[in-house]
């Protein structure tokens, strides 16, 4: 007996897994993640080559200017046809006046910034000439000294002016530039009891080659009491025309009775 003729039913298709579709789709995204941060990357890597680039560009124009420059002051460069020297001198000119222009704007600008005092620049200005009308002068201390010196020497002291303009050496002081000047000094002596003559006081102008030239002189005679040594000084002063180089100094009859306490002997000069 023939059996009925049954056809086998279809295979349906094994649909994917949702599991395997999520994988899918995270690393599609990783993917493109990782791929547009690359991208962003490699255009600012591209950016700052091409900076570089022009930078290194800009620097061979400038180059490659100043050499035509350079060329064109010389003869050879002039007679050439393939330069335009009168084109690159102009603009070699041009770029000098723009930059001495800008440099003369700076000032104004630190000014503005700085909100000044309108008056500053007048203050300045005379702090300025104040320092060159720093008079030409100079003012000594005495200097002791264990034994009779023909010549007293001296010493500078914190208070008082020393102007590069004069200068002091082995008891003398010497002016370096011509004019009138007023010179001066004071020498504080001690009553010597056994001396007749009077204490002398003598500025001479040193003269190298002939004998010193006197130009101030002042005496004082000494007292019958010791107890007055501080009271008794000699001072003297008067203008005199001198000389670049010339060197005057101070003398007196016995240096060793010289009373050198403060303020009492003193040498100075000052340019009128």
């Amino acid at each position: 007996m023939n059996e009925a003729y049954s056809s086998a039913a279809p295979r349906s298709m094994s649909s994917t897994s949702p599991s395997t579709m999520k994988m899918f789709m995270c690393f599609l995204a990783v993917f493109m993640l990782v791929q547009t941060i690359g991208t962003v990357l490699f255009c600012l890597y591209l950016h700052m080559k091409m900076d570089k680039m022009e930078e290194a560009l800009s620097l061979n124009e400038d180059y490659i200017f100043l050499r035509k420059v350079q060329k064109c002051q010389t003869a050879e460069g002039q007679k050439s046809t393939l330069l335009d020297c009168e084109k690159i001198l102009k603009g070699f000119k041009d770029l000098q006046y723009k930059d001495g222009a800008a440099n003369k704007e700076w000032p104004k600008f630190e000014m503005q910034r700085g909100h000044e005092h309108p008056h500053s620049k007048s203050r300045n200005e005379t702090s300025v000439a104040a320092e060159k009308r720093q008079p030409i002068a100079a003012h000594l201390a005495g200097q002791r000294s264990s034994k009779a010196v023909p010549v007293l020497e001296w010493k500078t002291t914190s208070y008082a002016p020393m102007n590069s303009l004069i200068s002091y050496h082995e008891g003398k002081l010497k002016v370096e530039k011509a004019g009138l000047y007023y010179i001066y000094a004071q020498v504080s002596f001690c009553t010597k009891a056994a001396a007749s003559a009077p204490f002398t006081l003598y500025i001479y102008l040193y003269l190298p080659m002939e004998e010193d030239r006197l130009l101030l002189k002042g005496l004082n005679t000494h007292s019958t009491s010791t107890a007055v040594c501080d009271l008794q000084s000699i001072r003297e002063g008067g203008v005199f025309e001198l000389r670049e180089g010339d060197m005057i100094f101070v003398n007196v009859t016995d240096s060793t009775i010289v009373n050198y306490s403060h303020g009492s002997t003193y040498f100075g000069i000052f340019k009128l």
